[in-house]
């Protein structure tokens, strides 16, 4: 999943032009598409979130010490990115350089410098600077979208929700540094698509084979709710993200509503079919979606495993286990 074009060249002069228009979705913060580079960081939220930290501090894995957020090409552990990587800052932008991804690579890091939706940039930032949880208060913070990991042609796809505030948006890497993730990297060690039970940090050596993990919306929101608007802008990410691995793909895991409902509407704007009437989440639940090639693929939900779901016995390790088996 991967966009053509996505890295200029270093001594290029021209940028190209997007009349963004005015979709409204997403308010824009310029009509020219800039390489991540020239792009600065967003004004916090407020004065009231904590203290602002050190400006360099070291990796957790490689010790190389870091600004925070990271900028593209910094060296941060499995960065797609680099400073010519084009951003996207409005909806339309989005739309159209999803749509030039030629490769989970490509769209990877346009997905990670994407600044599309105002809200989510201030506060992913923020929260990277001055809103750091005390035990983490050491470590620099990634304050980027969380692009996709795991396998470029995998066979099974996860959608989750979102990245957590002190989980993905410390560690650059989807579901890692927080006790959801502890869950599901432990699911899928004991199902054989993760080669360790855990992933702590980006570069901790984790790699997964037929799965690849993407969210819903890749920005850390308040409340850890997305609005309406910011999921339906996140969406065209998804979009391309099933264009790009449907050819392989056997099933999509989405765990939760919000993964579920943005998966069926990616398969919509797509042109595949979807049975009617909507098909509701269930956990365990399942309803084929077919591409326009007629390719079959599962959508099956599963609880998120959030710590509400998991703490309550809501969603167990067995329950888990069973749905992946299923996959």
């Amino acid at each position: 999943m991967d966009f053509a074009d996505v890295h200029r060249p270093a001594d290029a002069r021209r940028r190209p032009h997007i009349n963004s228009g005015g979709d409204g979705e997403c308010p824009a913060g310029t009509e020219h598409v800039r390489p991540a580079g020239s792009v600065g960081r967003a004004e916090p939220v407020g004065d009231t979130i904590g203290q602002v930290t050190s400006s360099l501090l070291p990796h957790p894995v490689t010790a190389e010490p870091f600004e925070s957020p990271v900028p593209p090409g910094a060296g941060w552990p499995g960065d797609p990115a680099t400073p010519a990587t084009l951003v996207a800052t409005t909806t339309r932008e989005v739309e159209r350089l999803a749509g030039r991804a030629g490769s989970v690579a490509e769209l990877d890091a346009a997905v990670s410098v994407c600044r599309a939706c105002p809200r989510l940039v201030r506060w992913r930032e923020t929260v990277a600077t001055q809103g750091k949880r005390a035990s983490f208060a050491d470590q620099p913070y990634w304050g980027r979208p969380g692009p996709g990991f795991g396998d470029p042609q995998p066979e099974i796809l996860v959608v989750g929700l979102a990245p957590a505030a002190n989980g993905t948006n410390r560690t650059g890497r989807m579901f890692t540094g927080d006790r959801s993730g502890d869950w599901l990297y432990a699911a899928l060690h004991r199902a054989g698509y993760a080669s360790r039970p855990a992933s702590t940090h980006a570069g901790d050596g984790q790699v997964l084979t037929g799965v690849r993990i993407v969210a819903a919306v890749r920005c850390a929101p308040p409340a850890n709710k997305p609005d309406p608007a910011e999921r339906h802008t996140c969406g065209l990410w998804l979009d391309r993200d099933l264009a790009l691995t449907a050819p392989g793909l056997r099933s999509i895991l989405a765990l939760g509503a919000i993964a579920w409902d943005a998966t069926l509407a990616s398969a919509r704007r797509l042109g595949w079919t979807v049975r009617r009437p909507r098909p509701r989440f269930t956990h365990g639940g399942q309803t084929n979606l077919v591409t326009t090639t007629g390719q079959a693929i599962r959508l099956v939900g599963c609880y998120h495993v959030s710590q509400q779901n998991t703490f309550t016995g809501r969603l167990t390790e067995p329950m888990l286990d069973e749905v992946l088996a299923g996959l």
